[in-house]
């Protein structure tokens, strides 16, 4: 669903996929085009990124030199910004576009030091060492197959330190909505989440709203039908009456918001001390 960008693939290949996607966006501006909803205008993803920070905020507040995974990192926007306030982050991708372009970014504002980017895939997360906190943003509205998803979050625990936490921010109203589903992209119900949650043995700490304001998530299904300049002028529209409710009461109307941030922990595995 995108008026700049291509329609989602009748074909979902995640490797070919996020790799044309990069390469179409990553080094435009922010990157928020590859990342965010893709290749809408800069207006809307910068919305969408400012709603994120608003929501994840108090959670990455990290002492220095905590260790950090962030999957599904794209141009590292989350794991520079963690480095840039002192902690040590391992960004993955599974695109070498992305990373290239993490690297670059990282490079560029002085946080190299403390990232480290590395190619591989989430539902079969090849990456070394224990973390502090690992952290995901619209990634596993991404995997479409069950069993890869449940290999990813298993992936994700299988990371975790003693104490260690996971934070994910996903598509996941209250309410079964299929209307935005693409061949691409799935908003789970939030009890599909809490199930395989505790499936996984994640205990469920912490949760919070990003995006209750209702206008955007009933104008998408609808934009690829409208003339351009109608629908350019709609979304401006849904966008800035969206922003100002999602900015104050995100966190707090948890019920209502299309989004949702998930603070997990890992329980003991059956059978483990």
């Amino acid at each position: 669903m995108s008026i700049r960008g291509v329609p989602a693939p009748a074909l979902y290949v995640p490797g070919l996929y996020w790799e044309d996607r990069a390469r179409r966006f990553a080094g435009e501006g922010e990157g928020l085009a590859a990342v965010c909803a893709y290749g809408m205008p800069g207006f809307y993803n910068r919305a969408i990124d400012f709603e994120q920070r608003l929501a994840l905020g108090p959670w990455l507040k990290v002492p220095p030199r905590t260790r950090i995974l962030d999957v599904g990192c794209g141009v590292g926007r989350w794991s520079r910004y963690l480095a840039a306030r002192g902690a040590m982050v391992t960004g993955v991708d599974i695109s070498p576009t992305m990373i290239a372009e993490a690297r670059r970014r990282a490079v560029a504002e002085g946080v190299a030091g403390r990232c480290r980017f590395d190619v591989t895939d989430i539902s079969a997360l090849d990456v070394q060492g224990e973390f502090d906190l690992v952290l995901g943003v619209t990634v596993l509205q991404h995997i479409l197959d069950p069993i890869a998803l449940r290999a990813a979050l298993m992936g994700l625990r299988s990371r975790l330190a003693p104490n260690g936490r996971i934070v994910l921010l996903e598509a996941a109203p209250s309410l079964p909505v299929d209307r935005c589903d693409t061949t691409v992209f799935k908003a789970r119900p939030r009890d599909v989440y809490l199930e395989l949650f505790r499936d996984c043995e994640l205990e469920l700490i912490a949760s919070s709203g990003v995006d209750p304001a209702p206008f955007r998530a009933k104008l998408l299904p609808h934009l690829r039908s409208l003339p351009k300049a109608l629908s350019m002028a709609l979304l401006a529209l849904v966008t800035a009456v969206s922003l100002p409710v999602n900015g104050a009461f995100g966190r707090r109307c948890r019920a209502a918001s299309w989004h949702a941030v998930f603070v997990l922990q890992g329980r003991p595995l059956q059978g483990k001390g």
